[in-house]
């Protein structure tokens, strides 16, 4: 089996090819941009620049409805512009499956704000995954087709700079040819006048609950135990610093599912340690939902608010 170093972004775009993508609108915005200029070196996949996000969006989530696969990506800030396409495609759902890859920049390295798209995930009531490496950005996208297509929704991917610029090893698979999906005119699903979207939102909810109960079973969560008193709970390139900082010396509950968070893993991991911590960055979205359990944690208390984390800060913290 073939192998290749990967930057997170290029792994995404093999992740598309493999996964039988055929229609990808973005706009560019560091940290994303790669993401599509890599996808378009394969004939298979219709690649273009739309005129913003919002755009790209829509482009995207058309060719869904079509029945075909289908892939926006925007950084972070782009989320913003493609806000309305965004919350109503929940609603509408999909045809053939849809991901849209939003990339964050923490610490602001190409970015006027530090906005965390998590948030978006929460309010648009989207799953939402998040890789850690660039094996991941690849295996995460086939993952997430899947998700979208049994439960009917957009899936929204998360990378970070670091995980989008940095570069690790991927195992290289076929293109699986994935079928055109039978376009059925549906106005009730599909068209979201008031009276349409009343009965969607109740759709909406159950597939949510749906969505839950999957994230205590998904692999793409997954628990590292330790011989250990401290437990620590983080997702993406936090897991990385925290494994660089920490090896063995504590058990690790890695989310690759970030929207919706299990309940029931987290209260059985918890039970096996004595303290718990949670390494995330930007906003304390791990850490509430923990919280919110009736858990005791740390989390900004003693991890930055602001910025990047890195191996030596967590290790400051833990060691």
């Amino acid at each position: 089996m073939e192998k290749q170093l990967l930057l997170g972004n290029e792994a995404v775009a093999r992740g598309l090819y493999e996964a039988g993508v055929r229609v990808i609108s973005s706009y560019p915005g560091t940290p994303s941009t790669e993401i599509t200029e890599a996808a378009a070196k394969y004939d298979e996949m219709f690649s273009e620049w739309a005129p913003n996000e919002k755009v790209a969006a829509e482009v995207a989530s058309g060719a869904s409805l079509g029945g075909a696969r289908s892939f926006c990506a925007m950084k972070h800030v782009g989320l913003n512009v493609a806000a309305d396409p965004l919350f109503t495609s929940t609603y509408t759902g999909v045809n053939g499956g849809l991901i849209i890859a939003v990339a964050d920049d923490p610490g602001m390295h190409s970015s006027q704000n530090e906005q965390d798209s998590r948030h978006y995930a929460i309010a648009a009531k989207l799953p939402m995954v998040e890789p850690a490496d660039s094996q991941e950005c690849k295996d995460f996208v086939k993952a997430a087709y899947e998700i979208s297509e049994k439960y009917d929704t957009p899936v929204l991917f998360r990378l970070s700079t670091r995980i989008s610029h940095s570069q690790s090893a991927v195992e290289l698979l076929e293109r699986e040819e994935v079928p055109l999906k039978e376009y059925k005119k549906d106005p009730a699903k599909y068209v979201m006048a008031p009276a349409n979207a009343k009965k969607r939102h109740v759709v909406v909810e159950e597939r949510m609950q749906a969505l839950k109960e999957l994230a205590e079973t998904t692999g793409l969560n997954r628990v590292e135990d330790a011989d250990s008193d401290i437990g620590i709970i983080t997702s993406g390139i936090s897991y990385q610093y925290t494994k660089e900082a920490v090896g063995d010396k504590a058990g690790v509950l890695k989310l690759g599912l970030v929207n919706p968070l299990p309940v029931k893993l987290i209260e059985e991991f918890v039970k096996k340690y004595k303290t718990i911590y949670v390494a995330e960055e930007l906003d304390p979205i791990i850490e509430t939902h923990v919280k919110c359990l009736g858990i005791s944690c740390h989390g900004k208390d003693v991890f930055p608010l602001i910025g990047e984390l890195s191996q030596r800060i967590v290790a400051k913290v833990l060691l």
